[in-house]
Parts: C-alpha cells; sequence; structure tokens
C-alpha cells in the first residue's frame, strides 16, 4: 500500500493540497449515483470526503488545503483561444455538488482557495513554492499529470486512491522512470507532444521517445530551437521548424503559474469542528459522521438511525 513508501519519505511537518477539481470529478465517475433525502446528488462529494478521511488519516498533515479552478477564463484561454476546447460539458449531476463540496469544506474547517483568471493547478504550484520557504514537504493529491511537473525533494504528487485502486506516490525518481525526464522537464516534454486533454497541438509528430531524445541532448525546448540546425535526421529538423510557434506556445501553455502569494500558514489544521456533524446529517453521511469523529474528544450523536442508502454508501470505501 502506498502509505508505507509515505512514512518512508515524508516527514512529520507537511501539507496536504487537494486539486479539488480533479478529485471530485474521479469521484463522481468512480461511485454509483446516490442523493440526499431531497433529492441532491451527492456521490462526488461523499467520494471527496471519503478520500480526504482516509489520506489525513494516513499522512497525518499539519497543513490542509484544497484548490479549485473557477468558471472564469484564465490567462491560458487569452494566450491561445483553443485552450481545452474539445473537453465535454461536465455534467448537471457534477456541477450541483461543486457547492456542497464547498460546504463540506466550510463545515470541516479546511481553507479552500480559488482565483478567477487562473487554474487550481497554477494555484497548487503557487502553495508549493510557498510551501518550501516556509519548511513544510508538500503532498499533492491529484491525478493530473501537470503537477508532475513540481516534485522535487521537498513535493510529492500522491493519486488518489477510490474503491478497491491503489493510490500511487509520484517522487522525482518516480517521475524519471515514468518519463524519462525529471519533473522540471515535464513542460519541455508536453510543449513538444501536446496535450490532447488541454487542446494544445506540440509539434505534429514528434512522439514521446523522440522528444525526450530531443530534451535530453539540448536540455530545453528553447535551447533545442536555437541548436535546430543541429538536429539529424533532417525529417525531424524539417517537423520541428516546421511547428516551432506551436511548440513554444505550448511550452507557454505547460508552465504552471507559481508567482501568486498565498497565506499557506492559514491552513494549519488541528480537528474537526462539532459543525461537521450538521453536514453530515444534513446529506446523511452517518458512516462518515463515525469514521471522522471516531478518534475525537466526543462520540458521534446518533441522532437518527442511518438509512439503507447511507449503509450501503459505507461499503463503497
Amino acid at each position: 500500500m502506498f502509505v508505507i513508501l509515505l512514512v518512508e519519505v515524508i516527514p512529520m511537518k507537511k501539507l496536504l493540497v487537494i486539486d479539488g477539481n480533479a478529485l471530485l470529478h474521479r469521484a463522481y465517475h468512480a461511485l454509483p449515483d446516490f442523493k440526499s433525502k431531497d433529492g441532491i446528488p451527492t456521490n462526488a462529494v461523499y467520494g471527496f470526503a471519503s478520500v480526504l478521511y482516509k489520506v489525513r488519516e494516513d499522512l497525518q498533515p499539519t497543513h490542509v488545503c484544497v484548490c479549485f479552478d473557477t468558471p472564469a477564463p484564465t490567462f491560458r484561454d487569452k494566450m491561445y483561444k483553443d485552450y481545452r476546447a474539445h473537453r465535454p460539458e461536465v455534467e448537471k449531476e457534477l456541477i450541483q455538488q461543486f457547492p456542497i463540496a464547498r460546504e463540506f469544506l466550510n463545515a470541516a474547517g479546511i481553507r479552500f482557495y480559488e482565483q478567477d483568471g487562473v487554474e487550481a493547478d497554477d494555484l497548487i504550484a503557487a502553495i508549493a513554492r510557498k510551501a518550501r520557504k516556509i519548511h513544510l514537504q508538500t503532498i499533492i493529491l491529484s491525478g493530473d499529470r501537470d503537477l508532475f511537473q513540481l516534485i522535487d525533494d521537498e513535493t510529492f504528487v500522491l493519486t488518489p486512491a477510490l474503491g478497491f485502486s491503489k493510490g500511487l506516490l509520484y517522487t522525482r525518481d518516480e517521475v524519471v522512470k515514468k518519463f524519462g525526464l525529471p519533473p522540471e522537464k515535464i513542460a519541455d516534454l508536453k510543449a513538444l507532444t501536446g496535450d490532447p486533454s488541454d487542446n494544445y497541438k506540440g509539434v505534429k509528430g514528434i512522439g514521446p521517445k523522440t522528444a525526450v531524445d530531443l530534451i535530453q541532448q539540448f536540455g530545453s525546448v528553447e535551447k533545442l530551437y536555437q541548436h535546430v540546425q543541429e538536429v539529424e535526421p533532417e525529417r525531424i529538423r524539417t517537423l520541428l521548424l516546421s511547428d516551432k510557434e506551436h511548440a513554444l506556445l505550448s511550452k507557454k501553455l505547460a508552465v504552471l503559474k507559481a508567482d501568486i502569494n498565498i497565506p499557506v500558514e492559514q491552513f494549519l489544521f488541528t480537528e474537526y469542528p462539532e459543525s461537521l456533524r450538521t453536514f453530515f446529517h444534513t446529506y446523511t453521511f452517518y458512516s462518515l459522521e463515525r469514521r471522522y469523529f471516531q478518534h475525537q474528544a466526543h462520540p458521534p450523536k446518533s441522532s437518527s438511525t442511518p438509512s439503507k442508502r447511507a449503509q450501503d454508501q459505507l461499503g463503497l470505501f
């Protein structure tokens, strides 16, 4: 299990930062539909809260925060009008659950952060950089590979575990094993190969293996184009020259923006407040109430009998 590995590499003082949109999406698609007593979809929020509980129990972070995207256009949309143009629309049942997730975090006393004009990934990059300055190691909970570029000796990415799957911890060595390049070169890799999920092209005809070879040889996309006449064979050189504009733009789109001032010190977290019980009762998450409060001073208050639906939800994790 990933917990054993985490204990080996992560010290006591640490920050858990969660990619809120990514975790809600994953939970929504991993769990069957179920609703609150008022008919509101809640499967994504239930999965989100379940994973947060499990990861916090395993890691025991001293600081916790969650980052969200907002619907507003970002600087990348202004830079490239077709950015993320091919992404499918988010299902209505999932959209309904984002405000509930924020309600959950407020009730749990966990800070969340969002800012128009930038993506959650950029906020996470800024938080990780600030955390290093105040001597906090950072564990980023996300399945988004864009965040791999942040990994170093103080920063790790943990993919969330849902259902019977296992979470994976990515260290610097793991990134090198997986991609053939260190984390700080991931943006260069994407600059050449593109990113279909974000809808930018890179260099047409250049695959991952060739891209890795070129980056290993020249160091970066910018240096590659400074010495492009040295590239062999001629076919690869021709491809690079024909898509130079796309490659350089893709690099700009891939690099995360970390120059955002975020008060990481305010993410200090100790224990869940009693207000969280009210949230769990409102949405009939009785099994989560028992799990969240089992180690705290006051035992759970069983004001009503859990529904069959709530009991079934417990079995999912």
